[in-house]
């Protein structure tokens, strides 16, 4: 799965065709009851004080692929709605409840699609403009927080959705794919199946909304003294705060967003990286510790720090019941290691190794909550990240759910942020070589730091390759 701006997308015309989710039941849905993920919390919470002042912040994280024949409607109709079916957090209602968010969930039964026809996209510019409205449809504030449709070719069929990042990140963006791909591969070779109808899934997968549940019961009786907080809190001193300073001068003025501009490049080729992974190995580390040693030197011939801290993220779905459930499960948790003047790979590597098994260990206490303790009046006042932040994510998307299996054809992620203060870059793998997806404040300097850094990067992953 590549993950690219739809702009930089080549989806070819065709019809339109749009999905619309309709609940069955009242307009204004049951009343909250259920408390949601701490991520949601916060997510929301933002979006209702930037609507209070008439300065929305928006996001979206959507994917597209490929089905490759003719299409059936009705098949593609039923895979969208057996998706919504599938995932609670797809059909959540979500309100406010007493300094917090809560939700209701509807039934399966409870949830409709409504069809309708968009007509003819007969150049590549009305493709991607259609994308591009459609996609910023969805609203944190406003339900359904999911858009599905499809651009229809007599050979072909580009298949997409949105979410609202309320209900999503973006591992659930492969998730949905899978599930979508292989309900209409299963619908469609069917023998006889009219009208079709979505096969019930073997293992329904966990609720995010039950594990959310979990998670907050867990950490109720946390206070700002908690000895779970001792990792953050030591962070907290030795940076100067939960968030860990983008360490190049991007031009940005504090609390200002910015345009974002967005791009994606390949860095190092399939054979490349399997290179770049061999030599991580024969250092003793991980690809990924690899990439991430490797993205500190950068910083560092750049004239970044001799200590990289930084942000990132880690998944919480582990390989139970949540392993192919779609949701925000998410965790942001700081990373420290040194970063010296002569050190090298191996250095770098085995330092950031050690770095993450201390993260590791104190994964349980979520960032939010975290935020919420130590540094409450922040917490409460701030809309978004306070300034340019340090952030590293790595994916291998060849492991990724369905990545196997051939229902569905080049699969896309596209992300997209309404303003930013930083730069944001997303590395990920995929059988065609390691890629990064960029995203950074439309700034002069961050501009030329984004491809100052990049070009470095590049220069240091394959250095270890070198004869």
């Amino acid at each position: 799965m590549l993950q690219i701006s739809v702009e930089d997308s080549e989806i070819g015309p065709g019809e339109a065709h749009r999905w619309h989710l309709v609940p069955l039941t009242g307009a204004e849905g049951p009343a909250p009851r259920r408390m949601t993920g701490y991520n949601q919390a916060k997510h929301f919470t933002v979006a209702q004080y930037a609507q209070s002042v008439d300065d929305p912040i928006r996001s979206y994280v959507a994917a597209s692929f490929e089905l490759t024949g003719q299409v059936d409607l009705d098949a593609l109709a039923a895979a969208l709605l057996h998706l919504v079916q599938r995932h609670e957090v797809l059909r959540a209602i979500y309100q406010p409840l007493a300094g917090d968010l809560g939700c209701e969930v509807l039934t399966p039964d409870e949830v409709a699609l409504k069809h309708v026809y968009g007509g003819p996209l007969e150049t590549g510019a009305q493709v991607t403009r259609h994308l591009q409205e459609a996609f910023q449809e969805v609203d944190t504030l406003s339900w359904p927080l999911i858009t599905m449709g499809a651009v229809v070719r007599p050979g072909s069929t580009t298949v997409w959705f949105s979410c609202d990042h309320l209900v999503t990140d973006g591992l659930s963006s492969a998730i949905a794919i899978n599930d979508i791909a292989t309900a209409y591969r299963d619908l469609t070779s069917a023998v006889e199946a009219e009208p079709p109808v979505a096969p019930a899934a073997a293992q329904q997968p966990g609720s995010y909304l039950e594990f959310s549940r979990t998670q907050r019961r867990a950490n109720r009786a946390m206070r700002a003294d908690d000895a779970r907080l001792d990792h953050w809190r030591a962070f907290c001193e030795r940076n100067g705060g939960l968030f860990p300073r983008f360490p190049l001068d991007l031009g940005v003025r504090p609390g200002q967003l910015y345009a974002p501009v967005a791009s994606t490049e390949r860095l190092l080729s399939a054979q490349q990286i399997e290179e770049f992974g061999t030599a991580c190995r024969e250092l003793g580390g991980r690809l990924s510790m690899g990439l991430l040693a490797s993205v500190a030197l950068a910083l560092r011939e750049l004239g970044g720090p001799a200590v990289y801290r930084g942000l990132m993220p880690f998944n919480e779905r582990g390989r139970g019941d949540y392993a192919e459930s779609m949701g925000w499960f998410i965790n942001t948790l700081p990373i420290e290691f040194p970063v010296g003047p002569q050190a090298g790979l191996g250095d770098v590597l085995a330092a950031a190794q050690d770095a993450y098994a201390q993260v590791q260990a104190h994964a349980a206490v979520h960032f939010v909550k975290a935020w919420k303790l130590l540094a409450p009046a922040e917490y409460a006042s701030l809309r978004y990240w306070p300034y340019a932040v340090n952030f590293f994510s790595y994916i291998d998307c060849r492991r990724l759910p369905g990545a196997d299996r051939h229902a569905a054809q080049q699969a896309r992620m596209h992300v997209w942020v309404s303003g930013c203060n930083g730069i944001l870059h997303w590395l990920h793998r995929t059988d065609d070589g390691l890629f990064v997806n960029t995203i950074h404040a439309d700034t002069a300097e961050a501009g030329d730091v984004n491809r100052a850094l990049l070009d470095c990067f590049a220069r240091v992953l394959t250095e270890p390759l070198a004869g």
